[in-house]
């Protein structure tokens, strides 16, 4: 069964010194703002380069879980960080690279059995699929 979860942005005036919001269907985020400094100058608030780490940090941290279950194990507890790095291509803003920050504690695994799953995962979770830009990952075991 397919599942489709919505979002929208809305911009005004031009680009270095417009500003936007940034809303989701679920009301979680609503009337968000962004801007250019935001974006490209580190000016405090959202972004959408931050939103997709978050939501790649987040697909990961419960495809883990998954996946560690799957292998007979239960996480206590998964922490993931997404970083996403932008930087100029042909001129172009171009996403470059997302690097996972991956922090579990996991009863009962080894460290190669955590590796293991770790890895797949990367490989196998639904926003990693979506992305084209290459994904790095740091796993430990607690």
């Amino acid at each position: 069964m397919a599942s489709k979860r919505t979002a929208s942005a809305t911009w005004s005036g031009g680009l270095k010194d417009g500003k936007g919001t940034l809303a989701t269907g679920s009301g979680t985020l609503k009337n968000t703002p962004y801007s250019f400094a935001m974006r490209f100058e580190n000016a405090p608030g959202t972004n959408p380069e931050e939103l997709i780490a978050a939501a790649e940090a987040g697909c990961y941290a419960m495809a883990l879980s998954a996946d560690l279950g799957d292998a007979g194990f239960t996480p206590e507890r998964i922490s993931a960080q997404g970083t996403v790095t932008l930087d100029t291509v042909d001129g172009k803003p171009t996403l470059t690279g997302l690097h996972l920050v991956v922090s579990a504690k996991v009863p009962k695994i080894d460290a190669k059995k955590f590796q293991e799953v770790a890895n797949g995962t990367k490989a196998g979770c639904p926003i990693s699929r979506a992305l084209k830009v290459p994904i790095t990952l740091d796993a430990k075991l607690e």
